[in-house]
């Protein structure tokens, strides 16, 4: 991936649009890469002024504004700003009642704004600094002072803008900063390099297969390489380096679930789950829970955890309002949270098949559909989005799930096909789902080769007014039909005999061999109908997915039926 913009302008461009996009709540510093809240100077209030190097939105910038930091100073990427600016920002932002510095533990950090520092002393205004040092993963337990500030900075920044918002003074507001950070920790992994503006290739790379734990914002090393993990896994390992860290308190806790970058939401969701889990049943209570993009590294691929330790004045600190560009609270009190409980029948698959021909049908299917999901995602990925096997396989496993709840095989069958629907959701999702629920509900009653047949015409008449495709569409009606057909010839032709299992049987199969042949055929045409229509000619030369995977349906219902399974 590459990031947008060059890499000698991209400070002043990114600056230059930030307050132009929020304008009414941040201005930039004269002469300055440096912004400032729009109502300061305040008179009387200590002055919060944070920075760092940008490529961390929202830090540094994004966190000024009401209740938080009246001042932020940009360097350029992963890079200390200057001491020029570093005083030239907490010039205007100061108030007359003195400067707090915070900034996460790195060299150039410290040399910068410690100079910025001794020029305000010579000036006469008095300051602090907090030194953020949240990350466990870069010094030992006993030497806390030798970590780095990394997604804890966040904590850190909020508590001391509560301190100096409700009025407290220059040391009031700097033991606040110091007690939380003290009460922070952050313990993150990384599965993805950044990329500098203007820069081809990736900073740092990580294997497709590995995870680095404890890797830091700007690349650097971690602690351990560990293979691939899975979102619950990852959720293990973050609180696992997280846990024995943490500093004694009354079991409340602010936690922050954040981005680097390039993590989905959704993602870290799913990882949320497992550590509130985790959290809960190791005593604590997370009665303030962030979960997103607080302290990113541009483009890096990866999340970290965080936790602040709270009691009474910290939990009020953290609870008071604020409003910025990157982060607003309305400062309500946080109700206790339960972990979710999901009751999700769609994750395992259904080991041994019932007694009734319903229930083995279905178990067949699914285990012919799990054999072909990739081959399936790889047809589907042709023109369309790729999620054909995987939306199969889910919606099979609820239905069979579905299935065995019920008795008889009509109310088996609406039952799965309400299940896949469910399960699978998209138009494949619905689509299936009237088949099934369609032709359970065509069987009630006695079941003969002459009453499946009409059910499965009545299933493909509702699935064609659902879905609204012709035969040639390239659709998996283009198998349907074929099926359908071939179905209600075979039970003509078997007319004045008896209407034996055997007869059904013979007549299913020959209607899946059907299918399966136009499923292959569908390979010579062009989709005409839904996604895949925008990309028509990609799809020529491939077959299908839906017709192929009806194909595979009903072939594993005709052996079950043929009884080879």
């Amino acid at each position: 991936m590459t990031v947008l913009g060059t890499a000698e302008t991209f400070k002043r461009d990114w600056v230059d649009g930030f307050v132009t996009a929020y304008g009414r709540e941040v201005r930039k510093v004269p002469d300055a890469y440096g912004v400032v809240a729009t109502d300061v100077p305040k008179r009387g209030k200590v002055a919060v002024v944070i920075g760092g190097g940008c490529g961390h939105y929202p830090a540094f910038a994004g966190l000024v504004g009401h209740g938080l930091a009246d001042g932020a100073v940009v360097g350029d990427v992963f890079t200390s700003p200057s001491a020029e600016q570093v005083h030239r920002t907490a010039r205007e932002a100061d108030g007359g009642a003195g400067v707090l510095f915070g900034y996460g533990n790195y060299q150039g950090d410290v040399l910068h704004f410690g100079l910025a520092a001794r020029r305000l002393a010579a000036e006469g205004i008095d300051s602090r600094t907090i030194l953020v040092t949240d990350d466990v993963a870069s010094g030992p337990s006993e030497d806390p002072a030798s970590r780095r500030g990394v997604a804890g900075d966040f904590f850190v920044f909020k508590v001391a803008g509560a301190a100096a918002e409700r009025g407290d003074d220059l040391d009031g507001v700097h033991a606040a900063a110091v007690k939380a950070n003290a009460r922070t920790r952050t313990f993150g992994a990384a599965f993805g390099g950044c990329t500098l503006p203007g820069a081809a290739e990736p900073l740092f790379t990580v294997s497709d297969t590995d995870m680095e734990l404890g890797l830091g914002i700007h690349g650097e090393p971690g602690v351990r390489t560990v293979g691939r993990l899975a979102a619950t896994e990852l959720a293990d390992e973050l609180v696992d380096g997280l846990l024995p860290e943490l500093p004694s308190g009354d079991g409340r806790v602010a936690v922050l679930l954040n981005g680097l970058g390039r993590t989905k939401y959704e993602e870290m969701f799913v990882a949320y789950k497992r550590i509130h889990e985790r959290l809960t049943a190791a005593g604590l209570d997370p009665v303030h829970i962030e979960v997103g993009e607080f302290v990113t590294s541009l483009d890096m691929a990866g999340v970290s955890l965080s936790a602040m330790v709270l009691d009474d004045e910290l939990a009020a600190l953290y609870a008071a309002p604020c409003s910025s560009p990157g982060y607003r609270s309305d400062g309500r009190p946080a109700a206790p949270v339960r972990p979710s409980v999901t009751v999700d029948d769609t994750l395992a698959t259904p080991q041994h098949a019932g007694e009734s021909t319903v229930d083995r049908a279905l178990t067949a299917a699914l285990r012919l559909i799990e054999a072909n999901e990739d081959e399936l995602g790889r047809l589907d990925a042709v023109a369309a989005d790729g999620d054909h096997g995987l939306g199969m396989t889910r919606g099979m496993r609820a239905a069979v799930t579905a299935a065995r709840r019920c008795t008889g095989p009509a109310e088996q069958l609406l039952a799965a096909g309400t299940a896949f629907a469910d399960a699978a959701g998209g138009a494949s999702g619905a689509l299936y789902g009237v088949l099934l629920a369609e032709t359970g509900a065509g069987l009630r009653g006695e079941i003969t080769a002459e009453t499946l047949a009409d059910a499965v015409d009545n299933a493909a008449a509702a699935f064609t007014t659902l879905g609204k495709a012709r035969p040639g569409d390239k659709t998996m009606l283009d198998a349907i039909e074929p099926f359908r057909t071939t179905l209600r010839a075979a039970v003509h032709g078997s007319a004045g005999r008896s209407d034996t299992g055997a007869d059904i049987a013979d007549a299913w199969r020959k209607a899946a061999q059907a299918a399966t042949v136009a499923a292959q055929e569908t390979a010579d045409l062009v989709p005409g109908k839904g996604r895949a229509a925008r990309l028509a000619e990609r799809s020529k030369g491939h077959a299908d997915p839906g017709a192929t995977s009806f194909a595979l349906l009903v072939t594993a219902v005709g052996d079950v039926l043929g009884g080879q399974n």
